[in-house]
């Protein structure tokens, strides 16, 4: 698969060109910035010097006359872009052939009066969003396959959606009920550009958006079920942590949840049932989301939380896992060496 990268200049942007130079059956052809990028003509490894070595590809800057100088000699384009740029350029890739994995929230919803209120745009292309295949791997492998266009999904939906989906699909939540996502993210969810309000010198754990952030509308959408979300900016780096809490239907034991997750998640190496409550560091850095739940029978609720890295499974390592599907590859080919993860299970747990 021959692809180009749009967006190759900030921290996903950057952190997928090092998975894809990792991959023996993706091709980078070339590596995108926006037309009056500053970083125009440098070097990727000079604008990231960790990268010196690995991917040493000069930086372009995107233009129509770049699009048609390049859309018909490569595969797949990655977008890691502004949410309106990815919307309004998408389809012109799709139109040549070209398949499309868009790391920003241009598709990532599907009802189009929803962009104004939490994207700030009204979509112009509303026959591409209709195409547009929501790209959670682990739920989706065989859509994501046969897709031109995919979504790949938010860092916050990510987390959230992987807690909530064993339980909400096999109908063990109370239908109706109140749904609370609790999210902590590190400053990289904001991007690289420099801002006070994601200054180490500013940030103190902090609540955000609450009830309007735009992750809210597609955690909803991709459960089936209305959350509250009440997302937290947290003074480090990397990582994310949702938490999610459910009620449940009267009857349903702590084995009914175990085995939801353990059906859901076993045959996913790089979704790990661990048998404490997760943590940061040890995602950081990975593919890998961890999972961990309780459940209280007298009160018939379950709380789970799940932490994965914003940047790889919350972004360029989730992208790269549909491209191995588009591929007709093991989603999480190139991502780890050994696919046989020994997974440690909640009390009582029966495989």
């Amino acid at each position: 698969m021959k692809v180009a990268v749009i967006g190759a200049s900030g921290y996903t942007g950057a952190e997928l060109i090092a998975l894809l130079c990792q991959h023996d059956k993706i091709s980078i052809c070339d590596l995108v910035v926006s037309e009056n990028s500053e970083s125009t003509g440098e070097l990727f490894s000079t604008l990231h010097p960790k990268y010196l070595g690995i991917c040493d590809l000069p930086l372009k800057a995107f233009s129509e006359q770049w699009f048609e100088q390049t859309v018909n000699e490569i595969d797949a384009v990655f977008f890691a872009t502004p949410h309106e740029f990815s919307a309004d350029w998408a389809h012109a890739f799709v139109e040549k052939g070209v398949k499309v994995f868009d790391l920003s929230g241009g598709f990532r919803l599907k009802n189009s009066d929803d962009y104004p209120k939490y994207y700030g745009f009204a979509h112009q292309h509303l026959s591409t969003l209709a195409q547009a295949q929501y790209g959670l791997a682990e739920w989706y492998a065989d859509d994501i396959a046969n897709s031109q266009i995919i979504a790949v999904p938010g860092c916050y939906p990510t987390a959230s959606l992987l807690a909530l989906k064993p339980i909400i699909n096999q109908g063990l939540h109370l239908d109706n009920s109140l749904i609370v996502v609790n999210g902590i993210s590190g400053v990289t969810g904001a991007g690289r550009k420099a801002a006070l309000a994601t200054s180490f010198n500013e940030v103190s754990l902090t609540p955000y958006n609450i009830l309007q952030h735009r992750h809210q509308p597609e955690i909803s959408q991709e459960a089936h079920a209305q959350v509250i979300f009440n997302p937290h900016l947290a003074p480090y780096k990397r990582g994310l942590l949702s938490t999610v809490t459910l009620p449940l239907n009267e009857g349903v034991t702590s084995a009914d949840i175990n085995q939801a997750f353990i059906n859901a998640y076993k045959n996913t190496p790089l979704i790990r049932l661990v048998g404490a409550w997760p943590k940061i560091d040890n995602v950081a850095h990975t593919p890998f989301a961890d999972l961990h739940w309780k459940v209280d029978e007298e009160k018939q609720v379950v709380v789970v939380s799940c932490a994965i890295d914003n940047l790889l499974k919350g972004a360029a390592s989730q992208a790269l896992q549909c491209a191995n599907l588009s591929l007709g590859l093991p989603s999480h080919y190139s991502l780890i060496k050994n696919t046989l993860i020994k997974e440690s299970l909640p009390k009582g747990a029966k495989v």
